[in-house]
């Protein structure tokens, strides 16, 4: 029996599959349980018909908590309501382990309550979009500058000295010295662009700036061609 992932459901209409993942969410009705899974590549809902598994199954269906890890095995059949196109009819369901209760609920959270779960709050819809807009960013900024004959160049993030402004430096302890989170890769860039003409770095930003407002930031990654 194939293992796929969300992703590549598609390829196995009208087959028996095993898909490994997380509970996303979970809603009843019936003699009907709907599981969203979600395994990384993507969310599908997986439905469990009561006439369709073991009772065993069906009550587990019905008491799993969110993030749970799971195994589902089913039948892979298209629905034009779902936003993948497809649905799985499950037929078995295994639990890895089941997750305690989960602390951030449909109800609205605040920006701190979210931050203290931040490695949560990266399950959720939302930040997964985000993250993978920002992996396109960044891969499109490297393609860009790679296929128009720029070098990859890392500078140090600990740096002796300021390249900006010294009043936004983090200090750092470097042994019996000090030592800065680096603010550019400028300094660093500029005598790389002398050796291969064009360089570009891309890489942390450090900013020791205590304003709390949506243009400043203490931490962001910058790409800088030179």
């Amino acid at each position: 029996m194939p293992v796929t992932t969300v992703e590549r459901i598609a390829a196995f209409e009208g087959e028996t599959v095993t898909l490994r993942g997380w509970l996303a969410g979970r809603r009843s009705s019936g003699k009907l349980h709907f599981l969203q899974v979600r395994d990384g590549t993507g969310t599908i809902q997986c439905v469990t018909a009561k006439a369709d598994v073991s009772p065993d199954v069906f009550l587990l269906a019905d008491h799993l908590p969110q993030e749970s890890s799971l195994e589902v095995t089913g039948f892979v059949r298209a629905d034009a309501r779902s936003p993948i196109g497809f649905e799985i009819g499950v037929a078995d369901l295994r639990v890895v382990q089941q997750a305690a209760e989960y602390p951030i609920t449909p109800k609205e959270h605040g920006p701190a309550f979210l931050l203290d779960h931040r490695h949560l709050w990266l399950r959720s819809s939302r930040q997964h979009a985000i993250l993978r807009v920002r992996a396109e960013v960044v891969r499109a900024c490297r393609e860009y500058l790679d296929g128009h004959g720029f070098l990859a160049f890392d500078a140090p993030i600990l740096t002796p000295a300021a390249c900006e402004g010294t009043t936004t430096l983090f200090p750092v302890g470097y042994f019996d010295e000090t030592a800065y989170l680096t603010q550019s890769g400028q300094l660093y860039g500029e005598a790389g662009a002398m050796a291969f003409g064009k360089i570009y770095c891309f890489g942390p930003t450090f900013r020791a700036e205590k304003s709390k407002t949506r243009r400043h930031l203490t931490e962001f990654w910058m790409v800088e061609p030179e």
